[in-house]
């Protein structure tokens, strides 16, 4: 029997679960294979002993419809910058990815499933470097990879979002107020775009266009009538004013990323001092679209990419990464997969459709 092992790393995401149900369900047909799950994404080939469990058709059944991962996953211990503590207590971050590949070595397995975003899927490439057999599934609800057309999660996170919206944008008219609703979107703003559009705000706010105060200012009032109107604001959380700073806090330790969040709240106290007299409510969306049951779409796209990443190992196509483009599941190199950021581009037709809707970006 070969040996399989499956790995999810980085933040959850909506279609986890379907993913290791599509590799092994493959996996099971094709017959010759055990597979087994990394518990918190690779820490479980680290820890002493390892934390390694065998899937099998009672751990796998009926799972595509949760959310989360039942192998878990961290955010935390990036083998490329693990925080060991020195001496005096302080956290240094070294690279110990070639001890990684030697314990994944020592415990023969013949392929490795690393499912993640940027981040991971550097982490895989790392990997493959180093001889492990290795192939990548891309992961993330912000949508911010480059080498696919679509990633799992996103399409739910984006639902969730919207349904929120519509709640806030009945509750806003109704007291005629300024509603300031923030999503995720650290580097990209993909969840604030589509949301945006969907549920029909008047000012979107992203990371890759800095916004004037004084322009939102503006299309508030627009909006104002003797007192009389209401506005929806859909921000993501890496926006920032062109004179301005992203809204962050310290990461938890172990973890080589600041926390960001609070940009509503920013926003709203911007919005105040420039003058806007309307009332003003923040709600910040946070983990909750992380959660929950991935919607169809996300199913199928993470059952699919379960599938090809499994005929990926049977071809011995390492170093790949699965990608979906033009309505097609292909597969793409890990170097090239991790080589640029998929950013919004502030001069696409989704950029310049919103606009000619009359949603402002503050620019």
């Amino acid at each position: 029997m070969k040996k399989l092992l499956i790995s999810t790393g980085g933040g959850d995401c909506p279609g986890l679960n379907a993913v290791i149900r599509g590799i092994y369900k493959r996996a099971k047909k094709e017959g010759g294979w055990e597979v087994y799950g990394s518990i918190e994404a690779l820490s479980g080939v680290m820890r002493e002993p390892p934390e390694i469990i065998q899937l099998d058709n009672s751990k796998i059944a009926g799972i595509h419809v949760r959310g989360g991962t039942i192998l878990k996953t961290t955010n935390k211990g990036n083998p490329l910058q693990y925080p060991v503590k020195d001496k005096n207590g302080n956290i240094n971050y070294v690279d110990i990815t070639q001890e990684l590949a030697d314990k994944l070595t020592a415990m023969n397995f013949d392929a490795v499933i690393n499912i993640g975003g940027d981040g991971s899927q550097k982490i895989s490439q790392a990997l493959y470097e180093k001889g492990i057999p290795v192939i990548g599934v891309p992961k993330t609800i912000d949508n911010d990879l480059s080498a696919t057309d679509m990633t799992f999660g996103f399409q739910t996170a984006v639902q969730i979002a919207t349904d929120s919206f519509d709640k806030l944008v009945t509750t806003a008219e109704s007291h005629h107020r300024v509603m300031i609703m923030e999503v995720m979107g650290r580097d990209a703003g993909w969840i604030a775009l589509h949301t945006a559009i969907a549920g029909g705000a008047e000012i979107c706010l992203i990371p890759e266009i800095p916004y004037d105060v004084k322009k939102l200012i503006d299309r508030i009032s627009d909006r104002y009538q003797n007192g009389r109107g209401f506005v929806n604001i859909v921000i993501a959380e890496g926006a920032k004013a062109k004179d301005g700073t992203v809204i962050s806090s310290p990461g938890e330790e172990g973890s080589e990323h600041v926390r960001l969040g609070g940009v509503a709240y920013e926003l709203s106290r911007q919005l105040k001092a420039a003058g806007c007299e309307a009332e003003i409510r923040e709600t910040v969306l946070g983990h909750v679209q992380r959660g929950g049951t991935p919607v169809a779409f996300d199913r199928l796209l993470a059952t699919m990419f379960g599938v090809r990443a499994f005929e990926l190992v049977m071809e011995g196509s390492f170093g790949k990464m699965v990608s979906f483009q033009h309505n097609d599941f292909k597969a793409v190199d890990l170097a090239e997969a991790t080589k640029s950021y998929n950013h919004v581009d502030k001069d696409s037709f989704l950029v310049n459709g919103a606009k000619g809707l009359g949603i402002s970006f503050g620019d």
